[in-house]
C-alpha cells in the first residue's frame, strides 16, 4: 500500500483538506502540484471526499475553495503525462485507446461527484481558475469570486477538446454564446466579466472576503430544512443530468478517437519548453 493510499483510507487526503463547522463542510484544494494543479491524487480522492460528504447526514452544505493565491491551474500535465505516453504517441491501437477512454470517464466521474452530491456546493474562487479548475466549479451549484480571479476554458490552446464538463454544464450558466467564445478562443476573463455573464454570482475584494461570503451562504443554506434543500437541488438538476451525461460520454469517445495528433504533441513540447506552439492542423 502506498503512502497516499494509506492516508486516503485513514480519512486524510493528499490533494484535498476537509473541515467541518456545524452543518457546513469545507473542501480545500491543496495541490501538491503548483497552483493546486490536479494530478493523480486529486482525481482519485475527489470522488471519495464527495461520496463521504454525500453520505454524512450532518453535512447540509459544502464550500469548495483552493489554498493560497489560486483556486487551480487545472490539469497537472507533468504529473499526468507519463501514464498517458503510450496513448499519446499517436500509434495507439484499440487497447490503449480503450484504456484512455476509461481514464477519461473515471476523471469525468470524479467531477460529476461534485455535481451529484445531494448537498449544495458553493465554490469560492480566488486567482487563477483554469481548465480543469473551471470544469470543477461548473459542477458546483453557486460560484463567487475575488476581484483578482481569472477564468479560462484553456484546453483549446493545448490542442484538447475540453472533456471534464465545462462544455456540458456552462451553457445553462453563462449562455451558449459566451460558452462558445470562451471554448473557441481559450481566452482569459477577469472576475468582472465573469460576473456580467453569470459565471459567478458576486465578486468580493479579496480571497478572505470571498471565502467568508461563501461560508455565510453555505450557513444560510444549512439553516433550512435539509431534505427540502436536497429536494430543490434534485428538481433543479433533473432537466440537465441526462443531457450532461450524454455530452460527457460523447466527448470522451471523441477524444479517445481523435486526441492524438501532431498539434497535441506540439502543445506538450511547447509547454515543457516554455514557448509558443506552432499548430499545423494535423
Amino acid at each position: 500500500m502506498t503512502g497516499s493510499e494509506a492516508n486516503t483510507q485513514a480519512g486524510e487526503y493528499v490533494s484535498l483538506r476537509v473541515e467541518r463547522t456545524g452543518h457546513v463542510a469545507e473542501v480545500t484544494l491543496i495541490g501538491p502540484g503548483k497552483g493546486n494543479a490536479m494530478g493523480p491524487d486529486f482525481w482519485r480522492e475527489l470522488p471519495l471526499v464527495f461520496g463521504e460528504l454525500d453520505r454524512d447526514p450532518e453535512v447540509r452544505a459544502i464550500v469548495l475553495t483552493g489554498e493560497g493565491k489560486h483556486f487551480s491551474y487545472g490539469l497537472d500535465l507533468a504529473a499526468m503525462l507519463p501514464s498517458w505516453s503510450e496513448y499519446l504517441s499517436g500509434d495507439a491501437l484499440a487497447r490503449p485507446r480503450r484504456e484512455f477512454l476509461d481514464e477519461v470517464r473515471r476523471m469525468q466521474d470524479a467531477v460529476t461527484a461534485v455535481a451529484r452530491v445531494r448537498k449544495p456546493v458553493v465554490a469560492a474562487v480566488a486567482g487563477w481558475c483554469i481548465g480543469g479548475g473551471l470544469d470543477l466549479i461548473a459542477a458546483a451549484d453557486v460560484r463567487v469570486a475575488s476581484a483578482d480571479a481569472k477564468f479560462s476554458v484553456r484546453e483549446v490552446r493545448v490542442a484538447i477538446v475540453a472533456d471534464m464538463g465545462s462544455l456540458q454544464r456552462l451553457a445553462s450558466v453563462v449562455g451558449e454564446g459566451h460558452l462558445r467564445e470562451l471554448a473557441f478562443t481559450g481566452k482569459d476573463i477577469d472576475a468582472a466579466r465573469a460576473e456580467r455573464i453569470g459565471l459567478v454570482n458576486d465578486v468580493y475584494p479579496d480571497r478572505d472576503a470571498t471565502l467568508e461570503a461563501a461560508r455565510q451562504m453555505a450557513a444560510d443554506i444549512a439553516a433550512n430544512p435539509p431534505l427540502v434543500v436536497q429536494g430543490v437541488k434534485d428538481v433543479l438538476s433533473v432537466n440537465t443530468e441526462q443531457q450532461v451525461d450524454a455530452g460527457l460520454r460523447y466527448v470522451a469517445t471523441w477524444n479517445a478517437a481523435f486526441l492524438p495528433s501532431h498539434d497535441l504533441n506540439e502543445a506538450v513540447q511547447a509547454f515543457l519548453q516554455r514557448r509558443e506552439p506552432e499548430f499545423r492542423g494535423e
